[in-house]
């Protein structure tokens, strides 16, 4: 059977999801669509503590999955319901954005008329981010969910962060990761729907375009730190990703400097730096790169 692990804390706690020996053939986490061995069970949130692994509850439905915890232990992610889903042709039942708290779980709202969520990431301050929109056959970028919406969930409200234009297209609106400064970072369609560019969103400016390096098609933010740093990856027209990162995204959007991380790096690493997924207060980056020979490896970048 597999399992992931998708989020950590300072204390050490994980959270993921583990397929169990339910029977259920939804395919629900996806392990199935991205080539691991089938099996035809369900896949449930956990959180890992201790050396002990706990499952968390669902909306009553099979499935679920933790992204994210923060260092009060509240974990974001989102589970299945007992409810069909309006769309037809959804492989899964409607699932939603939930925050798990002392074991307890507590269902998000989407935006009005988006049956489906998912909650991506969560700040020690509670302040949750992710989607919402309707579901779709599954996608190995987005999973059963057609981003339609960026969202911020605080204090019991949602809010829609806005978009660059566009009403979702193939890529989505979708809030990735937020810092305790309450700063998000993700990504929008463009007015053409189809282009998409990475964005930083403050309360006091709105959602704004980060843009590309020089020739690329399009932009996606993963992470941002306190500081306001921020790290994600740029494609070129044939979707050919380079890790970046952006700085002095704190002080003033027009004054980030987007940076190929692949230029910071020694030449002779033998690595070719593809996604930049996370960095942390210390400026440490971690992510995907790849090898000359094609092997495929996490790499943690430190700043000297």
């Amino acid at each position: 059977m597999n399992s992931a692990a998708y989020g950590v804390n300072e204390l050490g706690q994980t959270v993921g999801t583990a397929q169990t020996s339910v029977p259920n053939s939804e395919d629900f986490c996806g392990f199935s669509q991205h080539g691991l061995p089938t099996s035809n069970t369900a896949c449930l949130p956990f959180l890992w503590q201790f050396g002990m692994m706990t499952k968390l509850p669902t909306l009553g439905g099979a499935n679920g999955v933790a992204n994210s915890i923060n260092n009060r232990g509240v974990v974001a992610g989102y589970a299945e319901t007992t409810a069909k889903d309006p769309n037809p042709a959804c492989p899964v039942s409607q699932f939603a954005p939930v925050v798990w708290e002392d074991g307890a779980i507590h269902q998000l709202h989407t935006f009005p008329g988006d049956p489906d969520g998912v909650a991506a990431m969560i700040n020690d301050k509670g302040q949750v981010v992710g989607a919402s929109g309707t579901c779709q056959t599954f996608d190995p970028n987005s999973g059963y969910l057609v981003l339609k919406h960026a969202l911020l969930w605080e204090n019991g409200a949602v809010t829609d962060l806005g978009n660059l234009g566009g009403t979702g297209g193939p890529a989505g609106n979708h809030a990735c990761a937020i810092n305790n400064r309450g700063q998000v970072v993700g990504h929008a369609v463009l007015a053409d729907d189809i282009t998409f560019h990475a964005f930083l969103w403050t309360r006091a400016s709105g959602m704004r375009d980060l843009g590309t390096l020089p020739g690329d098609f399009a932009s996606i933010s993963l992470g941002i730190n306190d500081g306001g740093e921020m790290v994600g990856l740029s494609l070129d027209a044939k979707f050919n990703p380079r890790a970046v990162l952006w700085e002095n995204g704190q002080m003033a959007w027009e004054n980030s400097q987007m940076t190929d991380l692949n230029t910071l790096i020694p030449a002779n690493s033998g690595l070719y730096l593809l996604i930049a997924a996370s960095i942390n207060s210390s400026r440490q980056i971690t992510g995907l790169a790849v090898t000359s020979g094609g092997a495929l490896h996490g790499f943690l970048a430190t700043p000297q």
